[in-house]
């Protein structure tokens, strides 16, 4: 195989890589009914004036399966941390007792796990669908080689081979969406 056409395919693998490193992130910010420090991720706090994310500014602890303590690095930023959490509208209620706050996770309904499943559904097709892309300009990018002696033949093996490419990271996405799809449903 051309080498050019390699250096597209590797381009194209390495971009897939970090696509299905983003699905799983944002796989990871959907709660199964478990208390995690990746629910928090995406929780921005407002700190001395600068948004600063949320594992930033406290240390964020699990002592049992439904429960979060956070424990701010200074005492004047419980009243931002627990503003920043109703704001980013997770569904949980922070318990400031002065020193730490509590996030209890209340168990899913039936309705809610239903609807965090469409939840995963929809960001496994993204998932997909961005993976689809980069096949798409992966394929571009090998037909523009053929003036730079590369056969046409070459140029279909290419094709051929980002498409296997592509098969083997949309497994990936449709593997990462089944088992939270898995653990949401597991009561």
């Amino acid at each position: 195989m051309n080498d050019l056409i390699k250096k597209q395919l590797q381009d194209a693998q390495a971009t897939m890589d970090k696509a299905i490193l983003h699905c799983e992130a944002e796989l990871t910010k959907i709660r199964a009914g478990k208390a995690s420090a990746g629910m928090l991720d995406g929780i921005m706090v407002d700190y001395y004036g600068s948004p600063t994310p949320l594992s930033q500014v406290a240390s964020i602890n699990t002592p049992d399966a439904r429960t979060l303590i956070l424990q701010p690095w200074e005492k004047t930023l419980l009243t931002p941390i627990e503003r920043a959490i109703m704001e980013a509208n997770i569904g949980i209620n922070p318990q400031n007792d002065g020193i730490v706050i509590r996030l209890v996770v209340p168990p899913l309904t039936e309705e809610r796990r239903r609807e965090l499943v469409k939840k995963v559904k929809e960001e496994a097709e993204r998932g997909r669908i961005t993976v689809r892309n980069i096949r798409k300009d992966a394929n571009e990018k090998i037909k523009k080689l053929k003036g730079e002696s590369v056969s046409d033949d070459e140029i279909k093996t290419g094709e051929a081979e980002v498409q296997k490419i592509t098969d083997a990271y949309i497994i990936k996405v449709d593997k990462h969406a089944e088992a939270k799809e898995k653990d949401i449903m597991t009561v």
